[in-house]
């Protein structure tokens, strides 16, 4: 879907972005799939032939993953001014193995993912403090990008001090 331009007065085109909600989302409902994968399967080894190293690896990278498929999830929700029920079930999608790719799917079939962010230069004006962010965030990307790592970081970070899911050690 390519969202027409409110620049200038007269309608046009904005530019599909290398990287749109639709291959972002993509590449991280696929990332997140697979990194469940690995986790199940390093959780296999380690309930049959005992190395847990595998489950701490996998979960990592699984956790990490996880965590910026959320906040994806969010910036991807308010640019394609998804329901709540609709962006709520694409957070959800993330807790049950394998649900992520066919949540996204699903919203590629309803034609519910764009190829051009409607809030980057040139788009449709901001409304409210959160398509605010999201309009800055796209005139920066690069800074963005670096903000999201940190982001996720930070947020891994307190998880880990909380202490690891299951109760481990």
């Amino acid at each position: 879907m390519v969202r027409p331009s409110l620049a200038g007065g007269s309608p046009s085109v904005t530019t599909q972005s290398k990287l749109s909600p639709k291959r972002l989302y993509g590449f991280l409902a696929a990332a997140e799939m697979v990194t469940w994968a690995l986790l199940i399967i390093a959780m296999v080894i380690k309930y049959g032939v005992g190395p847990e190293i595998f489950v701490r690896i996998f979960g990592m990278v699984h956790g990490v993953v996880f965590i910026a498929y959320g906040l994806v999830t969010l910036f991807v929700w308010a640019n394609e001014r998804w329901s709540v029920s609709r962006g709520v079930l694409g957070l959800t999608s993330a807790v049950i193995p394998f649900a992520t790719l066919p949540f996204e799917r699903a919203m590629l079939r309803r034609g519910l993912l764009s190829d051009s962010w409607r809030l980057a230069p040139g788009g449709e004006a901001p409304q409210g403090l959160v398509e605010k962010l999201q309009a800055t965030a796209l005139r920066r990307p690069w800074l963005a990008a670096i903000a999201g790592l940190v982001l996720v970081a930070a947020i891994t970070a307190v998880l880990l001090f909380i202490g690891p899911p299951g109760g481990g050690n």
